[in-house]
């Protein structure tokens, strides 16, 4: 079976969705995967070993101003005969299917040439009556269009009844936790920004990574640090707290790991706004709406929250692909919660006995 996989590289959650999938498409001989990631330029990704000789593209992304999106800038960074061209020249007939993570050109491109195409995102998830905020006409309009497939398979905390799988989160090696070490991850904010919220807090240790540092350094209690995978998980697995943006796969991590976490909503994005409903319902997130030390101030005190049992391997999801059953989704969803764990805090909250779809 020979798959097209498109993941929207504008964030880091849709490539950590994809390097799970990758490590296990990677053990089996009946599957060739090739990638595609749009959304930012070449040099900018970091850790690919994974998914072996990928391509990029321009792609589609949006831009971001202060921690707020940039809805006029957004506008002016479509090429659009660009886009068109890219879609015209990704030559999709040699593969079975197209596997999708948001990424608009090998979407448009499965539907141009009639190749069969799932969309495996957190963004399918939202096209399902779920708790929700801020989706409007226009994110309804991009949800549906953006990156259109014929099968929705969305990815969330929860289903709410409808099919919808868990995340798939990689599990970390056991290392001794600090309680004053603390991971801030805010890649949309500006870092002078950033030092001004975590001046004031000297008796704990944050450890800020940043897309724009070009090197690692200090300033007294703030680190400063260069994405990196790897450093980046051996500070989240050792921390005793997160704050950051309102990014799926960064919160769906902590509630693995029983990190206590703050978030600060990209302003203008509904689907961090949504999630933060959802944690809120679960009980397991506080936020803040600005970077304000009054918040911050209240949660570094705050108790850690129970773990939620996501599973890591993603095996049963990679036979569903196999077998070819495709819009049998609620099935497959259906085995995988049965792999998930929620603490009875989370249940209650909920009001739910198990994890089953009804």
């Amino acid at each position: 079976m020979k798959i097209f996989y498109g993941v929207q590289g504008t964030g880091n959650g849709h490539i950590s969705r994809a390097r799970v999938l990758a490590k296990a498409f990677n053990q089996r001989n009946d599957m060739q995967v090739d990638y595609l990631f749009t959304g930012r330029n070449a040099d900018q990704y970091f850790d690919m070993q994974v998914f072996g000789s990928y391509q990029t593209r321009q792609g589609l992304s949006f831009k971001t101003e202060n921690g707020t999106i940039a809805k006029w800038k957004t506008l002016l960074s479509f090429k659009p005969k660009l886009f068109f061209n890219d879609v015209k020249a990704l030559d999709l007939s040699g593969y079975d299917l197209v596997l999708n993570d948001f990424e608009p050109i090998s979407a448009w491109a499965a539907k141009r040439q009639n190749i069969p195409s799932i969309a495996i995102s957190h963004q399918a998830a939202f096209l399902n009556p779920i708790p929700q905020k801020g989706n409007f006409l226009y994110s309804q309009l991009l949800l549906k269009h953006f990156a259109p497939c014929d099968i929705k398979l969305g990815v969330h905390y929860y289903h709410f009844d409808h099919p919808i799988m868990p995340p798939f989160v990689d599990d970390l090696a056991t290392e001794a936790n600090s309680e004053k070490d603390i991971l801030v991850y805010f890649p949309f904010e500006n870092l002078k920004e950033i030092r001004r919220l975590l001046k004031p807090f000297t008796e704990y240790r944050f450890h800020c990574f940043h897309p724009e540092l070009k090197q690692d350094f200090d300033q007294g209690h703030i680190h400063w640090r260069k994405t990196s995978k790897e450093g980046f998980h051996k500070k989240l697995n050792s921390c005793g707290g997160v704050i950051a943006n309102g990014g799926f796969e960064l919160s769906s991590e902590c509630l693995k790991l029983g990190k206590k976490l703050l978030i600060k909503p990209l302003h203008g994005q509904f689907e961090q706004y949504s999630n933060i409903v959802t944690l809120e319902k679960m009980g397991l997130c506080h936020t803040m709406p600005t970077l304000d030390e009054t918040y911050l101030k209240k949660w570094l005190i705050e108790d850690r929250p129970e773990v939620v049992e996501f599973q890591s391997n993603p095996d049963q999801l990679i036979d569903w692909i196999a077998g070819k059953e495709w819009h049998n989704t609620k099935d497959i969803c259906q085995q995988l919660w049965q792999n998930v764990s929620f603490p009875n805090s989370v249940k209650n909250n909920l009001g739910i006995k198990d994890t089953r779809i009804n």
